[in-house]
This record gives C-alpha cells, structure tokens and sequence, in this order.
C-alpha cells in the first residue's frame, strides 16, 4: 500500500482498506499518533462480527514473554472476533521484529504501531509502506484548517459558541499536539460553561500555549523517573525543531511549580487548595500525575533539581554547540533523582 500522507490520512481514517493487516502511524505529534491509532483500533474492532477485542502491548510485556506479540496476533479468539494489538516500536518493538511475525503465517489479528518521527529511509516506515495490505500513516501538526475543525467540533458537542477574536487567539496558542490542543479546548469548554459563549478573556485565562505543554511532557515524564519516555519525547522535540534551551526553560518552569506546591504543602496548606491556587489551572489529566509528584519529591530534592537546571541553564547559554547534550544529560539527570523517591513511595503504599 502506498504511504498516507497527511493529507491523505483524514479520508484513511473514515474508510480503512477492507484488506488492512496492520497500519504504522508516526510523526512529529505524539498526540495525533495516539488519538488516530485509538480512533481505527476501535473502529477495526467494532467492524468484526462478534466485535473484536482491542488489546495493548509494550515493550515490557515482551521483556516477561518475547514471543507473545506474534502469538496473540496468530491466535484467533474463539468467542469474539478478531484482535486488535496496539503497540508502540521501541527496544524490542522494532522493524526486525514485526518483519519476522509478518513474514510468517498469515495474521489472525490486526496490528496497530505507534512511532515517533521517522525518516524517510526509517526501516520500520520502509516495511510498512512497501507491503500491499499495510499502511504508513504520517502525523504531523495540525494545519489552521484542521485546527478550526477540531475546535468546532469539540465546542459543538459541549453546545459552546466562541467570539471571532476569542477563536484567534485560541487557534494561535493550538497545534502543537493534537491531544493537547484537545484537552484544552474541552478544559476551556468547561472552564466557560453556563455562559454559552466563550470570550477573549476565557482564552487568556485557561489556554496555556500548546507547544510549551507539548514541551512540559518533557518535564513530567522527567519528574516520575520514567527516563526512556522523557528522553524519547525530548529526541522528538528536537528532531520537529525545538530549541534545547527552550526545553531547559520548560523543565526549569515545571520544577518551580512542583517547588511551589510542595512548599505550600510543607506549610500546613492541604494538597488541593495548594493545587487550586496555580494559574494557570491543571488540566484535569494532569492533576492526579502532578499530585503524585508533589508528594514523592521532598523540598530538599526539588531544591537540588532546581540547582541542576539552572547550571545547566548557564552551561546552555555559554556553549550553544553543547546545549543539546547538556538538555538531555539535564533530562537523563532529573529522572536518575526522581526514580529512587518514586520506588520509596511505592514500598510505603506497599506496607
């Protein structure tokens, strides 16, 4: 099947090939990868008679089993039809792998690969889009166009008008990630609730911007130890263009708001009120993730965080050839701190 490309992608999704076996979606916005391999693993799912059963794999599950991702996609269910793995390509989920499950026997279920942003000449991108019952689906950030239709149909099913000015506005701080841009027009939806219009100043007073959230997933993987999803995504901002510097200032931003709270909190404030006072507000998504931060992070360690980020901060800025290795030890650094207060934390709620 030839490759779709991304203007191509919005008509694949509404009518998927009748002899699709497993479709690849990657590119420079994770959350338009998710949201697309979501959207046509249900829609794969929902067009089996008996419904087929959606089923998601990583890397770890093939770390316990090395052989189960090719066993459940040849092993097809007596009692539903068939199934629909989801995966995302990593370590052991890579090119050479799915080519030997693929180039064996005939797939009893279908396969669903979510990738970051790959190159032309990518193996895993080659092997997806050279074979005529596979796809290689591109997901890049969203047009002016694509952005005006997806705040239209959010504001549309929360029955919500929006001014002209408030809509420009809104579309200038949209794009860089589709799950993002999302999670903020539904979060600006509830935010204007009962008055039925959304303004300007509903915009400026909930909208964050969305490239420096798309940033601030950096920082949050960084901050709950999870070194291979924050270096992963910190690889993928800088391949999409972003400055290193930039995402130093992200992580330096997040780290003081975490300080902030966590101060609060060591001063007699109780978590929610601390959590209510940051402006802007947390998405409701965040907020479970951001909480349990705040409480695995001790005042002290946050202090030596925040020390790290700025001297690398000052390195970045003296040595801008450096500025991209000094960003990801920076990354690799924040994680290495957060993981023993995660693993603590974890032994507590255990006892």
């Amino acid at each position: 099947m030839v490759a779709i490309k991304a203007p191509q992608a919005a008509a694949f999704m509404k009518t998927p090939p009748a002899n699709l076996s497993a479709v690849l979606f990657f590119g420079s916005d994770p959350g338009l990868v998710t949201e697309r391999s979501q959207v046509i693993a249900l829609a794969l799912a929902a067009r089996e008679n008996p419904a087929g059963e959606v089923l998601r794999l990583d890397e770890s599950d093939l770390d316990e089993d090395p052989g189960r991702l090719g066993v459940e996609l040849q092993t097809r269910p007596m009692f539903s039809g068939r199934k629909i793995i989801r995966t995302t390509a990593g370590r052991r989920i890579n090119a050479a792998l799915l080519k030997d499950i693929l180039d064996g026997a005939p797939l009893e279920g279908f396969l669903v690969v979510e990738a970051g942003n790959l190159k032309p000449d990518d193996a895993l991108r080659s092997l997806f889009e050279d074979r005529p019952t596979l796809a290689a689906v591109a997901c890049y950030p969203d047009t002016a166009a694509d952005i005006d239709t997806l705040i239209n149909d959010v504001l549309t099913a929360h029955s919500m008008r929006i001014t002209t000015q408030a809509r420009a506005l809104l579309q200038s701080r949209l794009g860089a990630d589709r799950a993002l841009s999302r999670a903020e027009i539904e979060k600006l939806a509830l935010y204007a609730m009962g008055s039925g219009q959304i303004s300007e100043d509903d915009v400026e007073a909930i909208v964050g911007d969305a490239a420096d959230l798309a940033l601030e997933k950096i920082a949050e993987a960084a901050a709950t130890g999870r070194a291979v999803t924050a270096v992963s995504d910190y690889g993928r901002a800088i391949a999409t263009g972003e400055s290193a510097q930039a995402i130093i200032l992200i992580m330096q931003r997040y780290f003081l708001k975490l300080h902030r709270v966590r101060a609060d909190l060591d001063g007699g404030r109780s978590l929610d009120d601390a959590l209510r006072s940051l402006r802007p507000p947390l998405h409701f998504k965040q907020r479970d993730i951001f909480a349990a931060q705040v409480r695995n992070w001790s005042r002290a360690s946050l202090d030596a965080a925040l020390t790290r980020i700025a001297e690398t901060a000052k390195a970045a800025r003296l040595s801008s050839q450096l500025e991209d290795t000094l960003a990801e030890r920076l990354v690799l650094a924040i994680s290495a701190m957060a993981a023993p207060s995660t693993a603590a934390s974890r032994a507590a709620r255990r006892r």
